[in-house]
């Protein structure tokens, strides 16, 4: 994946989410782990945010309940996560691909 689409999608998600380190040379790696992070926290201490979040990004109400429901206790954050960034980088992708038909 190109390093644009990685810093774009970062910068989608950095909207909704408090991120502590900055967007600048951000792989996809590196983003989703310290997504997990933050969404680690939101779990324990700001779930109602989190899942406002997660419907404003257009997760998907059963994606996210099986998330929740079917993940490994240690993993939630980190599944969480990965279907946040996948979600946003297809907005990415999507909107480059409406901007270029044009």
């Amino acid at each position: 994946m190109s390093e644009s689409l990685s810093q774009e999608t970062f910068l989608l998600l950095r909207k909704d989410f408090d991120f502590p380190e900055k967007a600048e040379a951000l792989d996809e790696e590196k983003a989703i782990s310290i997504l997990s992070k933050v969404i680690s926290y939101m779990l324990d201490r700001e779930f109602e945010r989190l899942i406002q979040i997660c419907y404003r990004v257009d997760l998907g109400e059963e994606k996210l309940k099986r998330i929740l429901h079917e993940s490994e206790p240690d993993e939630v954050a980190t599944d969480l996560a990965k279907a946040l960034w996948m979600r946003q980088q297809q907005k990415v992708v999507i909107r480059k691909q409406y901007s270029s038909n044009e």
